[in-house]
């Protein structure tokens, strides 16, 4: 483990949107309720490697979710909350709730799992698990405010609604804006501070909007926003107005876990049918990805924009193009208007971050 230092009294009100990290500050309340910050049970709520902490910060993120190995169960969250952005070994103290809502004194939280391993940085998700300790979080995989999640995830499309339910902004809903997405992530080596750099990601899910997540909701389990809760993805990253997971289905297989659903609780669960995104067609879809394809390195090699996906018009349910862009960009990128017949439609947002 590494040897940190916390300087007490040194409370940075501010929000560091960086490798999980919020600062501690009491006044960071989760608008699905303060259950989410405190000693509670069930996942969606505060957690993290106690040893993610440096002179002035302390971080964490969400327990996402309860998995299995057919033989184990462990905590779902992402390589950077679990993990330190690749820098944990294994048997590391996974705590609940997170560093941050215990005034950064790992004594005042409860150890609840031991890291276990994560897929290294670089491989397209950002996932680790934590070996479960006996008696110390729900053994229904039971997530807050949302309840036991469908044992069967769901594939992303534009137009599906979603919820999640996270350390910080609670339980929330939206819909998918796009799907396929290229995406450039910034990371930062240590808690609040050390050199910062930049991960690549492909086929990525987004959901716009500046209320479904925010920094300490990484980690958390993104499901359909029926009674199935399907999970379709694991959030790690975003902006105040953009939201990026891991598709879980990758996840889940880079990780060699799954969902696992309980003995005689909601056994029904897998014969609900998911409900119909509202968004373009598989064909559409299909051929819209092909197109941005084509030109995605061109796209992303362009100033200001730092990813491109799939999503759709405005005015219609046909499939666009989207290309993010950084909002604070000064220059004036020209971009195509069409390819390949398909709208080239622009999102003007923060860079994203690893949050």
């Amino acid at each position: 483990m590494r040897k940190t230092t916390y300087v007490p009294g040194i409370r940075v009100l501010v929000l560091i949107l960086s490798a999980a990290a919020l600062i501690y500050s009491p006044s960071l309340l989760a608008d699905g309720g303060a259950n989410h910050q405190i000693r509670n049970l069930h996942f969606g709520v505060s957690g993290g490697n106690v040893g993610d902490i440096t002179k002035r910060f302390c971080c964490s993120g969400t327990l996402g979710a309860l998995v299995s190995d057919g033989t184990k169960e462990y905590i779902l969250s992402n390589n950077h909350v679990l993990a330190r952005s690749d820098q944990a070994t294994v048997g590391e103290d996974i705590s609940q709730p997170g560093l941050i809502d215990v005034g950064c004194q790992a004594s005042s939280a409860t150890i609840v799992a031991d890291f276990t391993r994560a897929v290294t940085l670089g491989q397209n998700v950002d996932c680790a698990i934590a070996e479960l300790r006996s008696g110390q979080m729900d053994s229904s995989g039971f997530i807050e405010d949302i309840g036991v999640p469908s044992s069967t995830p769901a594939s992303p499309s534009v137009g599906l609604g979603v919820a999640k339910s996270g350390r910080t902004t609670g339980f929330t809903t939206g819909s998918i804006a796009s799907i396929n997405t290229s995406v450039n992530v910034q990371y930062q080596q240590n808690c609040g501070s050390g050199k910062k750099f930049v991960i690549s990601y492909t086929n990525q899910v987004v959901i716009n909007s500046n209320t479904f997540s925010a920094g300490g909701d990484s980690g958390s389990l993104i499901v359909t926003n029926n009674s199935a809760h399907q999970p379709v993805a694991l959030l790690f990253a975003g902006s105040s107005t953009t939201t990026i997971g891991n598709p879980i289905s990758e996840v889940l297989s880079k990780l060699g876990v799954s969902f696992s659903l309980p003995t005689g609780h909601h056994a029904a669960i897998e014969s609900l049918t998911q409900e119909p995104a509202t968004g373009p067609t598989i064909d559409r879809i299909e051929s819209a990805t092909n197109a941005m394809r084509k030109r995605e390195v061109d796209l992303m090699s362009r100033a200001g924009v730092f990813g491109v996906g799939v999503g759709s018009d405005d005015n219609s349910t046909d499939a666009t193009i989207v290309v993010y862009i950084d909002v604070n960009y000064a220059g004036t990128e020209r971009l195509p208007r069409r390819i390949d017949g398909f709208r080239v439609k622009r999102i003007y947002t923060e860079p994203i971050v690893a949050y």
